[in-house]
């Protein structure tokens, strides 16, 4: 596999156990996790002494290394003044956790709009709250990831391109998940052709837009193999991390705002740990593929 990329994943699709967690991506040989749902605790309430106490020893016993804390910072609404305040302090220390994990990389989100409302009418607002996170982030030199999701300000291509525009930080870049923008409607090879410049983390996961529906990467609409390609060919080094969401898992509910069920309408006969596997298998056959005909 070309050493430039590195294969990380969330692992709490696996499990809410964390044991079990580090335990299987181990069998898998990957050395990479995305920290975000610990012993059925999301990462965003944890304090840095848990942290330090109870996570890294078992880190480092299993030789696995953090790739981003996928964090709920920017899922609050876009007018919650109070909200935004609270995740201010969460993000805060988010970034010390992220520095004693050694971890370079803080996923967020870019507010959820109130239903029915257009979400262009929320920009300015939208820009100046993502900055007051960046500042945060800059103090401690980690770098904010904005994973494009629906629901939130920048769902689609357009206004991810806005506000990285806008913005315009070294501590502040974008997550390309290419199920996101199949389940926001969007052209996933447009959004590559427009956002390819600020992307520093790809998410690997994969949608049909029938039912919205996620499915194993490759098989769907996310045209996975074809912009992978174009990623490496361009010189992306990074992470490639696993979000299979094809099994309904403790997380999943903190991160939907429709019922989860209807994202993942049956499990695929997987539990966990098998559809993690899947999904790295699959990636692993589609980084093959792209090896081969680069030849």
């Amino acid at each position: 596999m070309n050493q430039d990329l590195k294969i990380s994943g969330f692992s709490d699709e696996i499990s809410s156990d964390f044991n079990t967690q580090l335990g299987v991506v181990s069998k898998l040989g990957m050395n990479y996790i995305s920290l975000r749902g610990i012993d059925g605790k999301n990462i965003g309430d944890f304090t840095v002494n848990e942290i330090k106490e109870n996570v890294l020893p078992r880190l480092k016993t299993a030789g696995i290394h953090v790739s981003s804390i996928g964090s709920p910072i920017g899922k609050v609404f876009i007018n919650d003044a109070e909200g935004f305040v609270k995740q201010k302090k969460v993000l805060e220390t988010l970034c010390q956790i992220a520095n004693l994990l050694d971890c370079q990389y803080i996923r967020i989100f870019s507010f959820y709009i109130p239903k029915g409302e257009d979400a262009d009418h929320y920009k300015e607002q939208v820009v100046s709250q993502l900055k007051e996170y960046t500042a945060i982030a800059k103090k401690y030199d980690v770098i904010l990831v904005h994973e494009n999701e629906k629901d939130i300000y920048g769902d689609i291509a357009r206004r991810c391109h806005e506000i990285l525009s806008e913005v315009d930080s070294p501590y502040f870049k974008g997550i390309f998940d290419f199920a996101n923008f199949v389940q926001c409607g969007e052209d996933p090879q447009a959004c590559y052709d427009l956002l390819k410049e600020e992307i520093v983390y790809i998410h690997i996961k994969d949608a049909v837009t029938t039912d919205s529906q996620n499915v194993v990467c490759g098989t769907g609409e996310g045209k996975i193999p074809e912009i992978l390609s174009q990623f490496i060919e361009s010189g992306y080094k990074g992470f490639l991390t696993l979000e299979p969401h094809l099994v309904l898992f403790d997380s999943l509910k903190d991160l939907e705002l429709e019922d989860a069920k209807e994202v993942i309408k049956d499990n695929k006969g997987l539990d966990g740990e098998g559809g993690y596997k899947l999904q790295y298998e699959a990636l692993l056959e589609i980084l093959k593929k792209i090896e081969s005909e680069a030849k």
